[in-house]
């Protein structure tokens, strides 16, 4: 085997497993989240082409910085699954059935809608943020992005990428995740790149954070152990 196939096994084998054995055990039904975002998906992106269902689409899911900040984070958990209308749907179809089903396989449903708004709302605040600073600050932006609309599943899919590499200790590919919404916004400097990498920062605190959880409760966990009351001739226990 060369050394790239075994760096590919060793990068991408836990996480292929727990898909594996997530879809061999329960088949569809270990993703009815995802099949459920798929649908609701697919039903705003047929209801904004209407001349009916345009309007009501975009009163309960369409975000835009101008926006009163209550009245985007009422929209906000709704405007992941309403499809940009100058992009193909099927893009948003895919990146949802794909990404979002390997995290449900992984997480389970609630972790996944956490990471996936948690990254959309990052996304959200960040445009504010950015025009107040205005287009003079490194990370700020032009004022005419307040009056762009912002929807899509890109950033939640984005977002819980890089945490499901983190997870199953896919670094590199989450590095990479990570470099092409860079490239992104060197190569095409706009609102939804931007967005792409507040994400990601927003995830990549939810990783430290999560991981100094765990270490404290290792901590926690020895510490115990050892003021369990055994005494120096005992030996506790053995579980295997």
């Amino acid at each position: 085997m060369s050394t790239l196939a075994r760096r590919a096994r060793a990068e991408w084998r836990p996480l292929f497993s727990a898909v594996r054995d997530g879809l061999a055990a329960r088949r569809w039904r270990a993703v009815p989240m995802t099949l459920a975002a798929v649908c609701l998906t697919a039903l705003f992106q047929y209801a904004q082409n209407q001349p009916w269902g345009y309007q009501f689409v975009q009163n309960i899911g369409s975000v835009r910085a101008e926006d009163p900040l209550w009245l985007a984070l009422v929209r906000t958990p709704l405007s992941l699954f309403v499809p940009a209308l100058d992009l193909p749907v099927w893009g948003a179809l895919a990146q949802i059935l794909l990404v979002f089903g390997i995290a449900e396989i992984c997480l389970g449903w609630w972790r996944t809608l956490l990471v996936g708004y948690a990254a959309t709302l990052a996304g959200t605040l960040y445009a504010r943020v950015g025009i107040e600073l205005g287009p003079g600050h490194p990370i700020g932006l032009p004022a005419s992005d307040a009056h762009v609309v912002d929807t899509g599943p890109s950033a939640a899919v984005v977002g819980l990428a890089v945490y499901v590499c983190w997870r199953h200790r896919a670094y590199v590919t989450g590095a990479l995740v990570a470099a092409l919404m860079v490239v992104e916004v060197v190569v095409k400097d706009n609102l939804a790149g931007k967005e792409h990498l507040a994400a990601i920062a927003a995830v990549l605190v939810l990783c430290a954070v999560t991981a100094r959880r765990h270490r404290g409760g290792g901590r926690r966990s020895g510490a115990s152990a050892s003021g369990s009351g055994f005494g120096s001739g005992e030996k506790p226990p053995i579980q295997s």
